[in-house]
């Protein structure tokens, strides 16, 4: 009776190695479950990211105010009945 009991505190001890220091023990469990939450803030930046893109592409497919709006001030475009002033201050 006494060797069963001392098997089975063996087989105890081993059950908790595993348990707390084994492939799927509670330190990888924890640090899989933090990488998990910054991957989903990630995903969220991209998703926010890819939406304001797809409006962006929306925009430019749909209306025209928004490619005189970027060629205006990206490129620096007018019309042909504008006049383009700019304004600079003296040099001291």
């Amino acid at each position: 009776m006494r060797y069963i009991t001392l098997a089975l505190a063996a087989l105890l001890v081993l059950v908790h190695a595993e348990l707390w220091f084994g492939k799927g023990g509670v330190p990888r469990t924890m640090d899989l479950s933090a990488k998990l939450q910054l991957q989903k803030a990630a995903n969220n930046a991209a998703r926010a990211r890819n939406a304001q893109m797809d409006a962006e592409v929306r925009d430019l497919k749909e209306g025209l105010e928004m490619v005189e709006e970027k060629a205006r001030f990206e490129l620096g475009m007018i019309r042909p009945d504008e006049i383009y002033v700019q304004v600079s201050t003296p040099k001291r």
